[in-house]
């Protein structure tokens, strides 16, 4: 069944179309690639998804609900989360102190639940949240230490393991390899596998091919602005149009 689709979606900057009537769909607990050279409209794909932009035309459902349109914060309260391409963490904070961040998407807070002591609950529960996380992704050791202190590979797993906290059905990543050595991005090779293999589904942007091959079940190839290709990593990477795109017709 199809937990997101794009159908006919484009978007224009005045004279320039960044998006132009693109159209996927993408399986509930798969982990799906959407690639293409640089400037293809893949960031703009995902500001629409996520909300930050409105589609000119054309529409995006959720669990076959339209969600074009909506702010940012209601479409994460729904489940949608996006990591970004530059790790955003609070530096001077704990690493326990940054996940517990991505419960606000979770919290309501009234004064009737402050007079009640619910509010004492609702932030033990977050508390309980943020460990299991973080023993999920590998960070418990390092909870107390702080962001600054992170290894990049680990500032990553952070950046993920705040979006996690707040329980996303999908979760959109932005270039979550770039600038990683090879250990480091085969550790987070291994925890993307991990996330989709908890429940979430993964829409991938991401420039490391080698790490694409690997991960993704299905490819959704952009260039200017347009669905180039879809299929399998193996019918993408021996498609002609696709070989065009990226190398210029030399394989």
């Amino acid at each position: 069944m199809a937990i997101l689709e794009i159908n006919s979606v484009s978007k224009r900057f005045g004279g320039l179309t960044a998006l132009d009537n693109v159209s996927f769909q993408v399986e509930e607990g798969e982990i799906r690639g959407l690639i293409g050279p640089n400037g293809a409209g893949k960031s703009t794909m995902f500001k629409n998804i996520a909300g930050f932009q409105v589609p000119t035309t054309g529409s995006i459902h959720y669990q076959g609900q339209s969600i074009e349109g909506k702010q940012p914060h209601t479409i994460a309260e729904m489940g949608i989360v996006r990591t970004f391409q530059e790790t955003t963490l609070f530096q001077e904070l704990s690493v326990f102190e940054n996940a517990l961040v991505g419960t606000h998407i979770r919290a309501r807070s009234n004064v009737f639940s402050a007079v009640l002591g619910l509010d004492r609950q609702k932030q033990q529960a977050a508390n309980d949240r943020v460990m299991e996380v973080l023993d999920f992704m590998g960070l418990i050791e390092r909870k107390d230490q702080l962001a600054s202190e992170l290894p990049l590979g680990s500032q990553r797993a952070l950046a993920l393991s705040i979006a996690l906290v707040s329980e996303p059905k999908v979760m959109l990543m932005d270039e979550p390899f770039a600038g990683m050595n090879g250990e480091e991005t085969s550790h987070m090779m291994d925890l993307t596998r991990k996330v989709r293999e908890s429940g979430i589904t993964i829409v991938l942007v991401e420039h490391d091919m080698k790490a694409v091959m690997g991960l993704c079940n299905y490819l959704t190839v952009l260039n200017f602005g347009q669905v180039l290709a879809q299929g399998t990593p193996e019918e993408v990477r021996n498609n002609d149009k696709v070989i065009e795109a990226y190398l210029g017709g030399a394989r």
